[in-house]
């Protein structure tokens, strides 16, 4: 099994490499606070270690990152050119440009680079996606996504960065294209500069649309994903309390004979899906994917294209509402 020294002792970083301790792989624990690595190596019965040392040390195959976002591109860059696996926590980087180096690196020295978009390894989005592409719910015709919640507010980066990854990479995971236009809207209500909601458009070429709501200024947490086929919808509503109703399908018709459409409704179905942990799922892909030289699901170029309608959403934001639209600072 696969050797991995974790980079980023913080609030996510934390999580990861307990599941990478967790799986039996977690060789060193590397962190900018040399105390907090100390105490996390102790916690987790491995090593404390230098970035450099990890990277010189032959029995470490990969690095897993979740280092502040606007050092996540120096990071993996040192740790590809020195023939390691790199796991890293989305973004990706903070612009195209350095992520499309990571990706040629990648690739010219035959190394796995896989982005933590966690949710493409959420059991009820798998299932999700099963359903779209077996055909459950007929062509599909619209997609929505939100998620909003109050706080945390942030002055280092925009909700935009820091809640739309997620959703993006799920849409486009569902869409299997890449939007052929985006827009967003927002309002900077609290801090100066610094979006509190913003709203997304995408179009697609097959000439499907969808949309992503994010805000940190509402009054209850929502996380709701919606699909709408031809056949049938389902919801993927994470913030529900049980399991079981995290995945429903709504079998309705909409009867198009007449002169008005009418729909004929009919009552939601729970999906039955298998309960795990969605990060306990990734780190194993990622682990699978170094021991076995398989793509991941969310690779770098997955990761690219989620940084592309990043950049796109943000440009669009800064233009419709003159905001300085602030990119993401922490990572998870």
């Amino acid at each position: 099994m696969a050797s991995i020294a974790h980079l980023g002792y913080g609030y996510w970083g934390r999580n990861i490499a307990r599941n990478f301790s967790e799986l039996g792989c977690l060789a060193a624990i590397v962190d900018a606070d040399e105390k907090a690595a100390t105490a996390a190596a102790d916690i987790l019965d491995v090593r404390p270690a230098a970035l450099d040392e990890v990277l010189s040390d032959r029995a470490i195959d990969a690095v897993s990152i979740a280092s502040p976002a606007e050092i996540h591109f120096a990071h993996a860059e040192a740790a590809l050119k020195a023939g390691k696996h790199v796991f890293v926590e989305k973004p990706l980087a903070l612009d195209t440009g350095h992520a499309k180096t990571l990706l040629d690196l990648a690739k010219r020295n035959g190394l796995i680079l896989m982005v933590g978009h966690l949710l493409q390894y959420h059991p009820v989005y798998c299932r999700l996606r099963e359903m779209v592409s077996g055909g459950d719910l007929g062509r599909l015709q619209y997609l929505y996504s939100n998620r909003m919640s109050l706080g945390k507010f942030r002055r280092e980066e925009n909700v935009l960065w820091s809640f739309a990854p997620h959703d993006i990479s799920m849409i486009l995971g569902l869409t299997g294209e890449r939007p052929s236009d985006v827009s967003a809207q927002g309002a900077a209500v609290f801090t100066p500069g610094v979006a509190d909601m913003v709203t997304t458009q995408l179009g697609f070429p097959s000439g499907l649309r969808a949309h992503i709501q994010v805000s940190w200024m509402h009054p209850f947490k929502e996380q709701r994903l919606v699909v709408i086929g031809e056949k049938a919808m389902a919801v993927f509503e994470d913030s529900a309390p049980e399991w079981k109703d995290k995945l429903r399908l709504y079998r309705h018709r909409i009867d198009r004979s007449g002169p008005v459409p009418l729909p004929a409704k009919a009552e939601p179905e729970a999906v039955p899906v298998g309960r795990a942990e969605p990060l306990k799922e990734e780190c194993r892909h990622f682990i699978d994917c170094v021991d076995n030289r398989r793509t991941p699901r969310t690779d770098g170029q997955e990761g690219l294209l989620v940084l592309d309608v990043l950049e796109r959403a943000e440009r669009a934001l800064r233009k419709n509402i003159g905001l300085d639209a602030g990119r993401a600072e922490g990572a998870g």
